[in-house]
This record gives structure tokens, sequence and C-alpha cells, in this order.
């Protein structure tokens, strides 16, 4: 038995997800990503506009006047969602919990495939991969999707990022489109990104709270770490903390791009106080001009 309060997140991102992709970017997902290639369909009288590259000049040759091949592309894609859900996921300051956020955004993501007649799959990880979900086609598989994501309660607390690219190449033995949602904080994931991105397209979504790097002049509180349980006493009111705090945050998170960057990945960068969904239809802009 699903308990009531899953069961309405459930409802409530399978009805956002569904209209965001409907209603905002349709069309967006598709021009971002190409299918397996192109296939032969067939051959026609050249119109003005038709690239002369196309020419089939066996038949130009017979009919008397030029003909192109047409071809179509294999839209038919896989795409993969690397969900992160350790510990340090269930932080937010503003509307959501970073792990509530990243479920949203899987949702929104597997409405576009399934949208698009593509196959979505679904791996669950924390410091090990935790569930796998193969990748099929249908609205009834994108609700147990975002249900496994929602409902899942993580085994461990801790986070390793190669361990779920290492069950991703595991799985996938055909090129999948693989979006890593997490909030990137662990250590030593470079070469784990480098090796599947010759494999993969692997796109990076990092998933990131205001606070995690500017703390609010509130007093003494107590900060624990997610995902080891140390704890540690700060003095926020202290002007000269709160500037320290946010130049080692601002250079963690700047360390996580240039590692992205270096690695070859594409990355979505998300916080919890701004909409996602810009910041997505900047992305998808980015790769249909790149493609």
């Amino acid at each position: 038995m699903i308990p009531q309060e899953i069961l309405h997140k459930i409802k409530k991102i399978h009805i956002r997800g569904n209209h965001l992709v409907n209603d905002i970017f349709a069309g967006e997902y598709e021009s971002a990503f190409r299918g397996r290639g192109m296939e032969f369909e067939e051959v026609r009288e050249y119109a003005p506009g038709d690239d002369i590259r196309d020419i089939d000049w066996n038949v130009t040759a017979r009919m008397g006047h030029p003909f192109v091949k047409v071809y179509r592309e294999e839209r038919e894609l896989t795409i993969m969602l690397l969900v992160d859900v350790s510990s340090s996921g269930l932080f937010g300051t503003v509307k959501q919990l970073k792990n509530e956020l990243a479920a949203e955004i899987a949702s929104v993501l597997a409405f576009a495939a399934i949208k698009s007649n593509d196959k979505v799959g679904l791996i669950i990880f924390s410091d090990h991969a935790e569930k796998y979900i193969p990748p099929k086609k249908g609205r009834g598989h994108v609700w147990r999707v975002i249900k496994e994501v929602l409902e899942h309660q993580p085994r461990s607390t801790g986070t390793d990022i190669p361990a779920a690219l290492t069950y991703l190449n595991m799985v996938c033995r055909r090129r999948a489109i693989a979006f890593l949602i997490s909030d990137f904080i662990a250590r030593g994931y470079e070469k784990a990104l480098t090796v599947t991105r010759k494999k993969h397209d692997v796109i990076a979504i990092r998933v990131r709270d205001p606070r995690e790097q500017q703390l609010p002049a509130v007093g003494i509180v107590e900060l624990e770490d997610a995902e080891t349980g140390e704890t540690m006493l700060v003095d926020t009111s202290d002007g000269d903390v709160r500037t320290a705090y946010q130049a080692v945050t601002t250079e963690r998170f700047q360390q996580q791009l240039r590692l992205l960057r270096s690695a070859g990945v594409d990355y979505m960068d998300i916080r919890t106080d701004a909409p996602y969904i810009d910041t997505m239809l900047a992305f998808f802009h980015m790769r249909e001009k790149r493609l």
C-alpha cells in the first residue's frame, strides 16, 4: 500500500510533468536529441532547395532529370535516468527538498521521452545501484518510474557516482542518453564520467539549494553532514564566518563544473529557489543549435 502522502506527490508530479511536456517544450526535447541514424526511405524528383549532395545520379541518368534520395531519422532513443538518493538530498530551505526536485525533473524528462516514443529506464543509486528499471515505453511505465523515485527508501546514506555509471555501462549495451541527476557532493568520479561519455551521451543535472552556498545570519546553528552524520556548531552571526563559508562552497561548486567540463559532459545547474523549466528550455535550445 502506497502512503497517501507519497500517492499525492506522485499524482501532483504526474499532472505537472504532463502539463509541462504538452504545453511548454513538446518539440524542444525532440529537437535537442537526435535518433540513432538516417535510414533511406525513397527517391523523389528534385525540388528547389534540395541538397545537391542527395542527388541519386543513377536514377537521374535513367529518367533524364534530377532525382534525390530521401532519408528519415531513426527516432527511437533510450533514455536512462540516474537519480541520486543519498542523504544529502534530504535538504531544502525554499519550496522543495533536493530529492523531491530531482524526482520532478526525472518525471518531466520521462514524459518528454514517452511523448517522443522513446524508451525510459531508471537507476536509483546511493553508494551503490539500489534499483534498476529496464527501459520501456508507455505512460504506465512513466507512472512506475515516478513512483519508484518518490517511494524508494535508500539503504545507504553515501554517494558513489562511479558505481552508478559502471552499472549503467553494464546494463545498457547500446548507446543511451543518460541524465545523471545529483547534487554531486562526492569525489573521484571524473574518470568514470570520461569513460561513460565514450559510450553514452551523458548529461549531468546538478541540483542544489541556496543555503549550501550562503549562510543566513541567524546566530549559532548546528550543521550536520547528512551522509556522514558529523556535526559542528557555527556562529552565523559572524560576518567573517559567513564570508569564509561562501568562499569555500563557491570554490567547491566551481570545481564541480570544471570537472564536468573536463570530462566533456553537458550539464544543467538547477536550484531549489528558481524555476527549473527555464534552465531546461535553455539547455534544449543549446543542444538544438549545436546539433
